[in-house]
């Protein structure tokens, strides 16, 4: 359930699948305003994306915002690394965790919340191939179960 105020832009599907989240963060993006325009737009992608923590600050990179159509010439580069905005005490523990063996800074999802664009960051470990076919065994199962419950309503 999405709260009220919260409008998602984008999601990060592939994330969910490949890591398994351990902790979540909402931080804030600094953006120029044609890239604001765009990803109000939904013109980004962010299969790749990953957070680094570099001089007390948190960095996303491979987070793709495409150019805005409507700008001058004078248009951002949608491959520069984008700041991320956190609180001191959230950045020290991504890093301590990030230096961790195994452990990765992931964004999520993208939304708008009163206007404002945040970027859901997880802190995430890498699942093993046997991970990944349990969690579609499992989803499968769940589907033929709810497939069984409409069938068994209408008879």
């Amino acid at each position: 359930m999405i709260p009220e105020g919260v409008k998602v832009v984008a999601l990060n599907r592939r994330a969910r699948f490949d890591y398994s989240v351990e902790e979540c963060f909402e931080a804030g993006i600094v953006l120029l305003g044609s890239e604001v325009k765009s990803v109000k737009d939904g013109r980004i992608s962010f299969p790749d994306a990953f957070g680094e923590v570099h001089e007390g600050a948190v960095w996303l990179r491979n987070f793709a915002i495409a150019e805005y159509s409507f700008s001058s010439i004078f248009n951002h580069d949608p491959d520069r690394k984008k700041k991320l905005l956190l609180h001191a005490r959230e950045i020290k523990r991504i890093d301590r965790r990030v230096r961790e063996k195994g452990y990765t800074l992931v964004p999520l999802s993208v939304y708008l919340k009163h206007g404002l664009i945040k970027v859901e960051l997880g802190l995430c470990k890498g699942k093993k191939l046997y991970d990944k076919r349990s969690d579609i065994r499992d989803r499968e199962m769940d589907r033929d179960l709810q497939r069984a419950f409409r069938q068994r309503g209408e008879d």
